[in-house]
């Protein structure tokens, strides 16, 4: 009997190699966006409150509102990625941000604003539970982590650039609703880049067409034969689709629970300190935009850092020390009154580093503890409980400086840091190397 290989259409190693850069490019950039709509928003605030009256219990809730639409959209794009499919939600998704974010542009009052955010947040969740279970799933084995590390890389340089461009075009006189409204841009290009990819043949594999996923394999994975063999391996329990509740079954728990608190406490003083830096900073007595834009830099240089080292050293050593390290930083800046503010900076600085470095494994572990028949919505769940995390931050970081001082907010940081190192040092995986069906198989018991 001939092999069945020869039927599928074998595509040359440059074609592939040209899929995966074209496959990161539309769905990092999701990430990019997110990333991008987050930083624009902290230097118009003072806009905001001159020209529609906000005050800062609106600003916080403004803040936090794109973060509470993740919290929705996740879960709920995860379960439909896992039952209906990768593909469809690619422009489900976008096409939603592309018209929620072309409105901004004619917003004019916090009502306005506050249900467009929580729109765009909703697209943006339902992207983190389609696109990154989508990479992992077309990503080598020896390449995963680097690869899902650009999801980092692209929302801190989103981020950044984001900020930098506000800040910028605020001090210029641009109206805010151009700077708001300016993410149009890339969302319509990333719909463009979208057109013609195609579906995750281990999600097509995991609902039966074996024969489509064979196609898909040998026409995009580099190494078809492993990919089978290890799509082969990889258990599928018979049954009606998973969804959220699933989860929380014995084998699925400790993924969903170690996933998302690492996620939640990783997150959740990045999104107040990063969202509000300027104001941070002026409570530690230092002024200018020095402080306030090399923390952006500065954690872009840990994404990349990360990036270029976690396929060689592992996933640990990126996950672990870097919390524990953190803790430190913020009980100086709680219990040292008066430091000096050129060690004051040095330690944001540092925070900024290290958080990035450990936010990569945010990116990472999702696509790797979940089987693909959770995958999506094992993403988006732990993206959800992640996103709270950050609106929590966002929206009682300034209250909470206006209410208690900018002290013991630290030190309130510090005991969500603790409780983030603890979790991953019993429970963080090292998955280097290894395939899907063989992280998922190993951690999910």
């Amino acid at each position: 009997m001939s092999s069945a290989a020869p039927v599928y259409e074998r595509s040359s190693d440059a074609f592939k190699k040209r899929f995966i850069w074209r496959l990161i490019v539309v769905l990092v950039g999701g990430m990019l966006l997110d990333g991008y709509i987050l930083g624009i928003l902290g230097p118009v605030t003072g806009t905001l409150k001159v020209e529609i009256g906000l005050s800062t219990v609106q600003i916080g809730a403004l803040s936090a509102m794109a973060l509470l639409g993740i919290l929705v959209g996740s879960p709920i794009g995860g379960w439909a990625a896992d039952k209906w499919g990768r593909r469809p939600l690619f422009f489900v998704d976008i096409s939603l941000f592309v018209l929620a974010s072309g409105a901004q542009i004619f917003a004019g009052s916090f009502e306005t604003l506050i249900i467009i955010r929580f729109i765009m947040g909703i697209a943006i969740g339902a992207e983190y539970s389609v696109g990154w279970p989508m990479l992992a799933e077309f990503s080598p084995p020896h390449l995963r982590g680097r690869l899902m590390a650009t999801i980092n890389l692209a929302w801190f340089s989103g981020f950044a650039i984001g900020y930098t461009f506000a800040t910028l075009a605020t001090e210029a006189g641009v109206p805010y609703r151009l700077i708001l409204g300016s993410s149009t841009i890339i969302a319509v290009a990333l719909l463009i880049g979208r057109i013609g990819l195609p579906e995750s043949a281990r999600w097509m594999w995991n609902v039966g067409k074996h024969e489509e996923a064979r196609r898909v394999t040998y026409k995009y994975i580099q190494d078809p034969e492993r990919e089978i063999a290890d799509l082969e391996r990889e258990v599928v329990h018979d049954g009606p689709k998973k969804g959220i509740k699933e989860l929380f079954a014995p084998d699925y728990i400790r993924s969903t629970v170690f996933v998302s608190w690492f996620w939640f406490c990783n997150v959740l003083p990045f999104f107040g300190i990063a969202t509000f830096a300027g104001e941070v900073l002026k409570q530690f007595g230092i002024h200018g935009l020095f402080g306030e834009l090399t923390i952006q830099v500065t954690a872009v240089v840990g994404v990349a850092v990360t990036m270029l080292l976690i396929d060689k050293a592992g996933r640990r050593v990126f996950t672990v020390p870097p919390q524990w390290i953190t803790l430190g930083i913020f009980l100086i800046l709680g219990f040292w009154a008066g430091a000096p503010a050129s060690v004051v900076l040095i330690l944001f600085f540092a925070f900024a580093f290290l958080n990035a470095v450990n936010g990569v494994l945010t990116s990472v572990y999702p696509g790797e503890v979940f089987p693909t028949e959770v995958r999506g919505v094992g993403t988006g769940f732990a993206a959800a409980v992640s996103r709270l995390g950050a609106a929590t931050g966002t929206f009682l970081l300034p209250v909470g400086i206006e209410a208690v001082g900018i002290q013991p907010v630290m030190l309130i940081l510090a005991v969500v840091v603790l409780s983030g190192a603890i979790v991953s040092q019993l429970w963080a995986p090292e998955t280097k190397g290894k395939s899907l069906s063989e992280t998922a198989a190993g951690f999910g018991h």
